[in-house]
C-alpha cells in the first residue's frame, strides 16, 4: 500500500502532515486539536463541545455564520466538526483547487472567532436541545450512562456533551479562556489528503497560524477506578437498551491489535458470535454488537444491544456464555483468519476515501506522535496468534456479569 506523506513541524509545535494523492480531484482537510471532554474541570463539562459549535459563529473577517456557510457553499465544499473525549476536529472536503480556501476558512475560525454574546446565548439553546435529544434517544443515552457507571467521577466517564447547567450559563469569556489554554501550537495537527501541494500548504499555514504560542502539554489523567455492578434505569421505552463491559486496552498497550481482532470475532460483523447467536439463531434482537474503545491511559471493552423486556435477561446470559467460551476455549483458526481479512480489507478500502486517509494521519500524530505505515499495521495484525487472542480474552472479557458494569434503559418500573 503506497503512502506518500510529508510532515512539517512549526517552531510553535504545530504539525502539518499532508499526503499527496495525485490521481484524485478532491482533498480532505482536518484541523485536529488535542482538546476534548477529558481535559475539562467539573465547572467546564461540555464547554469543549460548545466551543466547537461557537467557532462557526463568525470571525473578524467573516462576521456572521451565514457568511462562513456561503463561502463553503460557493466552492461546493462540505464542512463540519466533532468533539470526543480526547480531541476536537474541524474538517472540510473540497475540490483540490479549493484547498487554499478551505485552509483560509478553517484557520480563520480557529484563530479569530468573535464569540458574539447574542450568538453565544442563542447557541446555548441549540446545545441544550441537543442534550434533550440525547436524553430522548435511549440507544445513545445508554452509552453515556455506561461510561459514567464504569468510570464514576472520572473525566473518561463524563458525557462529551456535558451538563445542561454549564451550557446554560456559558459566556464568551469562558470560551476564550478555554481556547487560549488549549488551542495552541503544540496541541494542533493539520492533516490533508488528496491532490495537494505540501510546500504551498505549509506556507499558507505559517502565515495564518505561525503566531500561535506553543502552549503547555496535556496533563495525563490518573487511572480511573473501574466499577462493576448493575445500573438499571426505568424509561418508558418499547425495548431495553443495554451496554455491558469492563476495562479494555489503551492506545499504548501491546495487545491492542489482539483485542481488536477479538472484538471483531465477538460482535464486530454479521458473522460474529453475538450476531449469529442472538440475532440469527434466536431472533432476540435487531441490534447487537461489541466494541473496543482505547484511550491514552485505559480503554473500554463492551457489548451492546436492544431487545424486549422479556428477552433481556436471556440476552445477558447468552453474552456471558459466549464470553466464557472465548475465555476458556479461545477462538478457532478460521475465525481469526476471517477477522484479519476484515481488518485488512477495511484498511485498504479506507485508502479510497480522502477523508479516511486524512483522519488516519491526524489521529495517528495526536495519539502516537508518529504515523505507522499501513504495511506495518497489516504486518502487526498478521502476527497476532491464537494465543494472543486467548490472552486478550482472559484480560478483557469479564468472568461473569458480576465482574463488569451492566447498564440498561427500559420499562423496569420503580422496583428496579
Amino acid at each position: 500500500m503506497t503512502e506518500n506523506y510529508q510532515l512539517t513541524t512549526l517552531p510553535n509545535g504545530l504539525r502539518i502532515v499532508s499526503e499527496n494523492v495525485p490521481h484524485v480531484a478532491s482533498a480532505a482537510v482536518g484541523f485536529w486539536v488535542q482538546a476534548g471532554s477529558r481535559d475539562e474541570t467539573y465547572e467546564e463539562q461540555g464547554l469543549s463541545h460548545f466551543l466547537e459549535h461557537m467557532v462557526f459563529k463568525g470571525t473578524t473577517k467573516r462576521p456572521s455564520p451565514k457568511q462562513i456557510a456561503d463561502e463553503v457553499d460557493a466552492i461546493g465544499g462540505y464542512m463540519n466538526a466533532f468533539t470526543d473525549r480526547e480531541h476536537t476536529c474541524y474538517y472540510m472536503r473540497t475540490l483540490a483547487g479549493d484547498v487554499t480556501t478551505a485552509i483560509d476558512i478553517l484557520s480563520d475560525m480557529l484563530t479569530d472567532p468573535l464569540f458574539p454574546v447574542e450568538e453565544t446565548h442563542r447557541e446555548r439553546g441549540v446545545v441544550l436541545e441537543e442534550i434533550k435529544q440525547r436524553d430522548d434517544d435511549p440507544e445513545d443515552l445508554v452509552h453515556d450512562i455506561f461510561a459514567e457507571t464504569l468510570f464514576p467521577k472520572h473525566a473518561l466517564g463524563v458525557p462529551v456533551i456535558g451538563r445542561a447547567n454549564v451550557i446554560a450559563t456559558a459566556e464568551p469569556e469562558h470560551l476564550r479562556k478555554l481556547m487560549a489554554e488549549r488551542y495552541q501550537g503544540n496541541r494542533i495537527t493539520i492533516a490533508l489528503s488528496g491532490n495537494v501541494n505540501h510546500d504551498l500548504v505549509v506556507e499558507q499555514i505559517i502565515a495564518a497560524m505561525g503566531h500561535l504560542g506553543r502552549g503547555t502539554a496535556r496533563t495525563p489523567l490518573a487511572l480511573p477506578t473501574v466499577c462493576t455492578g448493575r445500573n438499571y434505569v426505568s424509561e418508558d421505552t418499547e425495548q431495553v437498551h443495554f451496554c455491558l463491559g469492563q476495562r479494555g486496552p489503551s492506545h499504548h498497550t501491546d495487545d491492542r491489535y489482539a483485542a481488536m481482532l477479538l472484538d471483531c470475532i465477538i460482535g464486530g460483523s454479521m458473522g460474529s458470535r453475538l450476531f449469529q447467536e442472538i440475532r440469527e439463531k434466536r431472533g432476540l434482537a435487531y441490534s447487537i454488537g461489541s466494541y473496543v474503545q482505547p484511550y491514552d491511559e485505559i480503554g473500554v471493552t463492551g457489548a451492546y444491544g436492544g431487545t424486549s423486556m422479556e428477552s433481556f435477561e436471556l440476552c445477558l446470559d447468552v453474552i456471558q456464555t459466549e464470553f466464557a467460551k472465548l475465555r476458556t476455549s479461545g477462538v478457532e483458526a478460521g475465525e481469526l483468519s476471517r477477522a484479519k481479512t476484515q481488518f485488512r480489507s477495511a484498511l485498504i478500502m479506507g485508502q479510497e476515501s480522502m477523508s479516511s486517509r486524512m483522519t488516519r494521519l491526524g489521529k495517528a500524530l495526536l495519539t502516537y506522535d508518529e504515523i505507522t505505515p499501513l504495511d506495518e499495521v497489516v504486518s502487526r495484525i498478521d502476527r497476532v496468534t491464537l494465543a494472543d487472542v486467548q490472552t486478550a480474552a482472559e484480560n478483557y472479557l469479564p468472568k461473569s456479569l458480576d465482574d463488569c458494569a451492566v447498564v440498561a434503559l427500559g420499562p423496569f418500573g420503580d422496583s428496579e
